[in-house]
């Protein structure tokens, strides 16, 4: 490990247990626990704003396209575009909440917090709607008509830009029934080709608003284990051709943790997108130390999946929920959640675990954190215990972790020491590297 990322996993445990008291501490009784913005040291809320004049544009970059990545695993390490610091904004597209969702001034707002976060990218995630899990078609509108969602998308990418953020869209399926997408199965050949060909003209769809915005990469597509890892997938391949004719920037596929290494249609993308909720332990109460290990052994397995297939991993989601043993189970969605202990601690331990081993990892280009929301003061998108970062300690490693150097930045050049922020520990915000500094 680099001496930056050691002081990140290292010391995680050491500075967080500072605050575990009064995180907490067995002595408080539930009902007395701290608000949040007591709980952190700052959150990102309490940030000064950044002024529009004073947004902070980085220096014209190499354009980011399939033809100037580099070939192999390390190609990201390889292409000078440094590494994917990345949060996943998520809409609020109801008709119910309006001047919330994407484009709106509050997902400018978003976006800013993001940019003081350290972030250098986000996902933005659109949804279609399909009925059940029968697969019998991919409706574009989802709870607001589907024009209203496009302009929307188009300004919060504009919005994006406008801060010198890189934007990763993923069209993103919604299940009307309950139903995981990964199980989606139309049943016999018909039905296939008939779910095939409407998940054409959705994807296509949205490939399309993301050329119109100049989006530097799309998903073209998420956990459909049912569909990608089977005998199915020859019929995802032409799906992905006509994206590239209609798209020309870089191409991934969002697989779930557990089913990448069965997913068959990574030689067509340029990047492995992994949906990364690894478990880190496997009991309850498992020490830092115990998850760190675990983080290791998941960076290892994702590093092999990257030289087994040539080509760089991009974590397309990744996170947390703020409960006891969030790393233990942590797909478990919070809503479906019941008598919940809010465990800051707990989410902030598992973050700078899983997170420490991937920063020296040359095959991972980066990763995406789930998630914040398009208007970040609405506090009714997800429970106390929900997995947004924002306002926790967990804000505080990621802000360290986005401060630091990362393998996937590529080579230090001569001199580049000076001046570069770097992370001392988790809980204290990115220095400036001062010569004079012991």
């Amino acid at each position: 490990m680099s001496r930056e990322v050691r002081a990140l996993a290292g010391a995680a445990g050491a500075a967080l247990a500072v605050s575990a008291a009064a995180v907490c501490g067995a002595a408080r009784p539930a009902s007395a626990a701290p608000r949040i913005a007591q709980e952190a040291p700052r959150s990102a809320a309490e940030a000064p704003r950044v002024a529009p004049g004073a947004l902070r544009v980085p220096p014209e970059a190499p354009r980011i396209s399939p033809e100037r990545l580099p070939y192999g695993a390390t190609g990201w390490a390889e292409s000078g575009w440094g590494g994917v610091r990345g949060v996943t904004i998520g809409p609020i597209e109801n008709l119910r909440h309006p001047g919330r969702g994407y484009g709106t001034a509050a997902s400018g707002r978003a976006m800013d917090e993001a940019v003081a976060m350290g972030a250098t990218w986000v996902s933005l995630t659109p949804f279609g709607r399909v009925w059940d899990g029968k697969g019998t078609g991919v409706d574009l509108v989802f709870e607001a008509p589907f024009e209203e969602n496009r302009r929307n998308v188009l300004a919060a990418i504009a919005q994006a830009h406008a801060r010198g953020l890189k934007v990763l869209l993923v069209p993103h399926l919604w299940v009307e029934s309950g139903e995981w997408r990964a199980m989606i199965d139309p049943g016999d050949d018909a039905g296939w080709a008939r779910w095939a060909e409407s998940y054409r003209r959705f994807l296509l769809t949205w490939a399309e608003v993301a050329r119109e915005g100049g989006a530097e990469m799309l998903s073209v597509g998420v956990e459909l284990r049912s569909w990608v890892t089977t005998a199915r997938a020859a019929s995802f391949l032409p799906i992905i051709e006509a994206v590239r004719r209609a798209y020309p920037g870089l191409l991934t596929y969002s697989a779930n943790w557990d089913d990448v290494e069965h997913t068959l249609i990574f030689d067509a993308l340029d990047l492995i997108g992994i949906n990364a909720f690894y478990p880190l332990a496997e009991r309850e109460g498992a020490s830092f130390e115990e998850l760190l290990r675990g983080g290791r052994k998941v960076a290892a397995g994702v590093d092999a999946v990257a030289r087994a297939w040539g080509k760089p991993v991009l974590l397309t989601e990744i996170g947390y929920t703020t409960r006891r043993d969030p790393a233990v189970r942590p797909w478990e969605w919070p809503d479906r959640m019941k008598d919940v202990v809010v465990d800051q601690r707990s989410q902030a331990e598992a973050y700078a675990a899983v997170m420490a081993p991937f920063l020296d990892a040359r095959t991972c280009a980066g990763f995406f954190v789930w998630r914040l929301y398009a208007d970040p003061d609405d506090v009714s998108q997800e429970a106390e215990w929900g997995f947004s970062p924002r306002g926790k300690l967990a804000e505080l490693v990621l802000r360290d972790a986005f401060s630091t150097r990362w393998a996937a930045d590529g080579p230090w050049l001569p001199g580049e020491a000076l001046g570069r922020h770097r992370a001392r520990t988790p809980g204290v915000f990115g220095w400036e590297l001062d010569p004079d500094e012991p």
